[in-house]
């Protein structure tokens, strides 16, 4: 893969290339201004503008010929999102006129930028750290309210403050040993000793670091959801109230449903892949065995089994009590306690949604919901090589001091990987080619 580099101006569209109101084409680089002025109606206004102040005029072809009415974002050197020089292009939302445009673009001396670039100038001009600029793809992919406001805090440099701060106790405790290797071996020093106090504050950390990485997954990728019982038990008139739609068929007739339905829905601020399944019997023919056989696949996937039960049944000898919540249906037939739901009236559906995102928030999800955390694996990689490298030195404690250097030296790397100030290309190239382009 061809590298990144910030040795010519690019450009990118940072809006959807479709039919739309309005559409902003990003420009950077060094000479930005000056190259766009050659097109523009109005290139003295343009080379005189002030940073972050807005020009409006038309942008033309070589020929003169008019391609569209605009506005120039015009950013100085120094600010604006790469830290570069940079215009960005808002124009009409037209394909027809987006074309037109990059080619003339391309004639004044602009490159197709590549996924990512944008930020990657950011990177290297030092407008972010490697954790913040991770944290712009995050928000942008984000699929609930909660990741995308925990992406926000990691742009604004809350895990880059957190582990600027681990950093610096752990730089104290190597420049301690430093100390001691400066020495010749014929001269007194006291004893080094192993700080076990700030070794064990540091792995508190970055194990709550490394835990919010789990704590996150139901709100980065989505929770499992699966609805199961007896067939006739009202799981498709459930999953139908559920997606709001009509997606599941309804019937008396017991074994309607032969494979799973899947949709996905938002359940108390969480984003949800709901599945409805077959219900479970004996005695159906092979068709309806083969969908109770997916639906009990989907139950060890599952981070939450929804098991309808009619009043007076009894439940299945093999439900996993820790992830199932029961919940009795037809619940006007119902009688004595428990969580009841009437599909048909909807009745106890809403304290039904409370109690599915009660039980989703339980666990992985409780844990790091408060202070700075992580949504990468290769945080968590490196979060995990950190950890590693303390506790070895602390089951090493008794070696000499050089050797007790190298741990901390191991542990100070990982935490340079996670913010860039360790790197190499192929890491930047793999790590922003997963953006998207205009980012």
């Amino acid at each position: 893969m061809e590298s990144y580099s910030v040795d010519e101006p690019v450009y990118a569209l940072a809006t959807a290339y479709a039919v739309s109101a309005l559409a902003v084409v990003r420009t950077s680089g060094k000479g930005s201004i000056l190259l766009l002025s050659k097109a523009f109606s109005r290139p003295r206004k343009l080379l005189a503008a002030d940073n972050a102040s807005l020009v409006h005029g038309h942008i033309s072809d070589s020929d003169g010929t008019l391609i569209d009415e605009v506005v120039l974002a015009v950013y100085k050197e120094g600010h604006g999102y790469t830290g570069e020089e940079a215009v960005e292009i808002s124009t009409h939302g037209s394909p027809t006129v987006l074309r037109r445009l990059f080619v003339r673009l391309e004639e004044l001396g602009f490159r197709q930028a590549r996924r990512g670039e944008f930020t990657f100038r950011a990177f290297m001009h030092g407008r972010m750290d490697l954790t913040q600029a991770e944290a712009v793809e995050e928000i942008v992919s984000s699929r609930s309210v909660h990741s995308q406001e925990k992406a926000l805090e990691r742009l604004s440099g809350s895990l880059r403050r957190e582990l600027g701060d681990i950093r610096r106790s752990l730089v104290e405790i190597l420049a301690s040993l430093e100390v001691q290797l400066d020495y010749a071996e014929d001269e007194i020093l006291e004893d080094w000793l192993f700080p076990d106090e700030e070794v064990d504050g540091i792995l508190h950390r970055l194990g709550l670091l490394a835990s919010s990485y789990g704590a996150g997954r139901i709100y980065r990728d989505g929770a499992i959801v699966v609805l199961a019982g007896e067939p006739n038990a009202g799981k498709s008139s459930l999953f139908n109230l559920l997606v709001k739609e009509d997606r599941a068929i309804v019937s008396p007739q017991p074994g309607t449903t032969r494979d799973y339905i899947e949709a996905e829905c938002e359940i108390a601020g969480l984003p949800v892949r709901l599945y409805d399944t077959a219900g479970l019997r004996t005695g159906g023919d092979e068709i309806e065995d083969e969908g109770i056989r997916r639906a009990r696949s989907l139950f060890e996937k599952a981070d939450l089994i929804v098991y309808l039960v009619e009043p007076g049944r009894p439940l299945p000898d093999d439900i996993d009590l820790e992830r199932t919540l029961i919940v009795h249906s037809k619940s006007d037939l119902a009688c004595g306690g428990g969580l009841a739901v009437s599909s048909m009236t909807g009745e106890g559906v809403g304290l039904l949604i409370d109690k599915i995102g009660e039980r989703l928030h339980e666990g992985e999800v409780g844990q790091g919901a408060e202070g700075p955390s992580i949504d990468s694996e290769r945080q968590l990689a490196c979060i995990r090589s950190c950890i590693q490298a303390l506790e070895a030195a602390r089951d090493n404690r008794n070696q000499s001091v050089d050797i007790m250097a190298l741990f901390f030296q191991g542990a100070l790397e990982q935490l340079g990987l996670i913010t860039g100030e360790v790197t190499n290309e192929e890491l930047l190239d793999t790590l922003f080619s997963k953006f998207c382009l205009g980012k």
